[in-house]
């Protein structure tokens, strides 16, 4: 064993790639300085990804997560310094767009750079080839100029790091091979390698592409595919000879070819490009040689020059210089893909201790690394990671051959220009509710989300558009939309409808605890008899909201959850006592959502229970009978209309659909989708966690107070809520940002979600969740905003167009809540 030094818990991250290093910074400045750092090969450049990475930092992204992460990358490493020089070269970056398609997804980006805090620029072609002389602005039709973006110098900035962590206590050891990981008791203690063991408080994998290798060790599937990725080095170029300063490479700036899959930055007098152009080549990360035994490094395959001949082709053509250039040198370099291309990043809970830290480009490194270790010293990290954590993942997302799949498609559609609704191809369909074959029949068209087919509109719906005069929608509004959305919202409002629910996340919790578990672990207080439902949060230890739920009390040690996520299950096992048994029950039950003002008309010949207001009450429970089926019946409704959601076992599901459909003819029932769903839940203001509040936000400022009872004892995120209505945010209520409901003044604008919102010309928010209001005969956005008052006058940015829209006060539709109460 090498010796134990004194300070703090005990961590060994595994990989000295730029995460591992940045981590050991990280964690050093925080004050836990007994970390030691191992990898296989020599240091500072032991051979993964990171030792072949162009480093290419661009930090616009529609994740406002992963551009706090690469906002934070250049802010580091333009701090740092290795032998007098910067560890970043700020030469900026340009999108260039040379299809009108691009042109327009450019202005769309430049909405989200505003959005998320990143100055940029469109431009034309003639400042395209200012910036980049070398570019034939005939074929460009513009272009996206971030001037802060640049290169990361990955290996100096490693060794800066290492050098910074040295110095507070790390250890950085070459050479040490992973060989096994110990557990006790569900905790890792012990990190084998070939040349020691190292006890551990803390074990990180930060192992890059070789993640899985060490997840294996430990128990842990970790869902990430290698893939080899095409670089070349062209010859010198005479337009570039005495141009740039060797000791940092390039002066212009990074350039995408988005169109083409191609990205080029300058290597002094030669320049550099990587391609996603060429098939998929995925790499078993089992098979990966070892640092000695590689031609050159282990994350360097050899060059297989007939994948990229087609984008040399194009490279010549948006370059003319290079008609005459040769290529120089080439490789194929492996990094790392998930199924949905973001990090995997968390504690596992079935290994306490065991972190991962993977998946995670040279762009967002630092951010990630700050983000785990504040995770790690602080129990929370200061951004939302719901999309990063390992848990978001369901486990009919974990297999090889899923995560073989999607991990390939995330890599053709690198590049491409998706839009926000877009569902993956393959493999579909996966999971299926037990109406799938009726939803068939009735032409659903379905989008997908954790696997699941989720119906959006329905075809049979087609006819009651006919003389519907609905608004227009441009062309990216129009995808993955449909008129019908309309009259299904509309046949809502007006008679009834069904709505598969099935996708949403079902717990049991059950056990003499339950009650005082399930207390101590939401904000609202549900020690109410059985057969109430609650409304209620799910809090970090600061007042993060970390989840919404549903939580009905069936018996008096017998709870249903409804939750948001795999992350929502997670947490609750993290903290359940053993007198508490907590049992994820979606896959065994569905449920349809029965709602208009006819739903009682349609229920209430069906069973014998009295289903009237007076006797079921909003916000209620009760467990009966539909016709033969047994069901869980919830007084619930997210639309905002009269009706139930009823719940039963997958293998009554298409008895319970077929029974409310042939009663619900004679009331004109139509099936629903998602699309009008939202259009629904927005005009009542409803919340989507993930959407319009994350760990980010706390209740107050996101209008859920009401969920909120600071009298009924301790729960967790209690004292951060009671700190918080005494310092910064002031008199409780008055929070310095605001979740904000906006009305759009054009009837026929629409704008999706993540667009930046100006107040007086200034950026000021941006949007979290927005669609057309069918019933309001207006576009209804809601955002994160300082306060303001109603009917103040704002803009939206959509695609480059300010679109005027006021302040609403909430709820938009039905204030009195008369229609789901009756």
């Amino acid at each position: 064993m090498y010796p134990e030094q004194a300070a703090g818990p005990r961590v060994i991250v595994i990989g000295a790639g730029i995460v591992g290093c940045s981590l050991a910074d990280e964690l050093t400045a925080r004050g836990w300085t007994d970390v030691t750092v191992l990898d296989q090969g020599p240091l500072p450049a032991p051979g993964g990804s990171t030792s072949h990475a162009p480093g290419l930092v661009f930090r616009t992204s529609p994740s406002k997560t992963l551009t706090a992460f690469a906002t934070y990358t250049v802010e580091k490493f333009n701090a740092l310094e290795v032998d007098g020089l910067p560890c970043f070269n700020a030469v900026g970056g340009l999108e260039l767009a040379t299809t009108p398609e691009r042109w327009a997804d450019l202005h769309r980006k430049a909405g989200l750079a505003a959005s998320w805090g990143v100055r940029a620029e469109l431009v034309g072609p003639a400042r395209c080839k200012e910036l980049w002389p070398l570019v034939d602005e005939t074929l460009v039709h513009g272009g996206l100029y971030t001037p802060e973006d640049g290169l990361a110098r990955a290996v100096p900035a490693c060794r800066a790091q290492m050098e910074r962590a040295r110095a507070r206590g790390a250890r950085f050891l070459e050479r040490h091979t992973v060989t096994g990981i110990e557990k006790d008791g569900g905790r890792v203690t012990v990190v084998v390698t070939d040349r020691g063991t190292f006890a551990a408080d803390h074990v990180v994998s930060a192992a890059g592409f070789w993640g899985p290798v060490i997840g294996r060790m430990a128990g842990i599937d970790i869902p990430l595919l290698p893939l080899a990725h095409q670089y070349v080095k062209t010859a010198p170029l005479p337009e570039l000879a005495g141009l740039n300063d060797p000791r940092v490479e390039a002066s212009r700036p990074i350039l995408r070819h988005q169109d083409r899959d191609l990205y080029f930055r300058e290597h002094t007098d030669r320049i550099g490009i990587g391609s996603y152009a060429h098939r998929p080549l995925p790499v078993d990360p089992f098979t990966v040689p070892a640092y000695d035994d590689a031609e050159d490094m282990p994350s360097s395959y050899p060059f297989t020059q007939e994948d990229f001949a087609p984008s040399w082709e194009e490279c010549r053509q948006l370059l003319p210089a290079l008609k005459g250039a040769e290529i120089a040198e080439g490789f194929n370099g492996v990094f790392s893909f998930t199924p949905d291309g973001m990090p995997v990043l968390g504690e596992s809970r079935t290994l306490r201790g065991f972190w991962l830290a993977e998946a995670v480009w040279v762009t967002h490194s630092a951010g990630v690394a700050r983000a785990v270790a504040e995770w790690m010293v602080d129990g929370r990290p200061s951004l939302d990671l719901h999309e990063c954590e390992l848990t978001r993942f369901e486990d009919a997302q974990r297999s090889p051959a899923y995560v073989a799949e999607r991990g390939a498609q995330q890599f053709v559609e690198v590049y491409d220009v998706i839009h926000p609704l877009q569902p993956m191809d393959r493999p579909r369909p996966l999971r299926v509710s037990p109406f799938h074959v009726r939803q068939q029949e009735l032409g659903a068209v379905f989008l997908e989300g954790g696997g699941w087919e989720r119906p959006h509109w329905y075809e049979a719906n087609a006819p009651l558009a006919e003389g519907f005069q609905g608004h227009v929608r441009d062309a990216w509004a129009a995808r993955h939309w449909s008129p019908i959305a309309a009259v299904e919202a509309r046949a809502t409002r007006e008679r009834v409808a069904l709505y598969d629910m099935t996708p949403l996340r079902r717990l049991e919790v059950t056990g003499p605890g339950a009650l005082t578990f399930l207390q101590r672990m939401t904000s609202n207080n549900l020690a109410r008899k059985p057969g109430a439902v609650t409304y209620t949060l799910l809090l970090d230890e600061a007042g993060g909201i970390r989840s919404d739920l549903t939580v009905a009390r069936l018996a008096p040690d017998r709870f249903q959850v409804g939750a948001n996520s795999p992350a929502d299950l997670d947490w609750l096992l993290r903290h359940a006592p053993d007198d508490v048994h907590i049992r994820d029950i979606t896959s065994g039950t569905c449920c349809i959502g029965v709602w208009g003002p006819l739903a009682r008309a349609l229920v209430q010949p069906l069973t014998r229970d009295d289903f009237s207001h007076e006797a079921f009450g909003y916000f209620r429970a009760k467990e009966t009978y539909i016709g033969h089926v047994p069901v869980t019946a919830m007084r619930l409704s997210y639309v905002g209309e009269l009706g139930w959601e009823l719940y039963t076992t997958a293998d009554l599901g298409l008895r319970l659909w077929d029974t409310l459909w042939e009663a619900g003819r004679a009331h004109g029932v139509i099936a629903a989708g998602r699309s009008a769903f939202n259009s629904l839940r927005l005009e009542k203001g409803y919340r989507a966690w993930g959407h319009d509040m994350t760990i980010e936000h706390n209740p107050y400022e996101a209008g859920l107070g009401f969920a909120v009872r600071m009298n009924k004892g301790d729960f967790v995120g209690r004292s951060a809520l009671e700190k918080l209505s005494q310092s910064t945010q002031g008199e409780r209520g008055r929070p310095a940002r605001k979740l904000t409901a906006l009305l759009l003044a054009d009837p026929a604008a629409v704008v999706l979600g993540k667009e930046p919102v100006y107040v007086d010309g200034v950026p000021c928010g941006y949007v979290t969740s927005a669609s057309y209001g069918y019933t309001l005969g207006r576009c209804v956005a809601y955002a994160w905003l300082p306060p303001l008052e109603t009917s103040t006058g704002v803009h939206i940015e959509y695609f480059g167009e300010k679109v005027p829209a006021t302040v609403a006060g909430e709820p938009l539709f039905d204030p009195e809540m008369t229609r789901i109460r009756r």
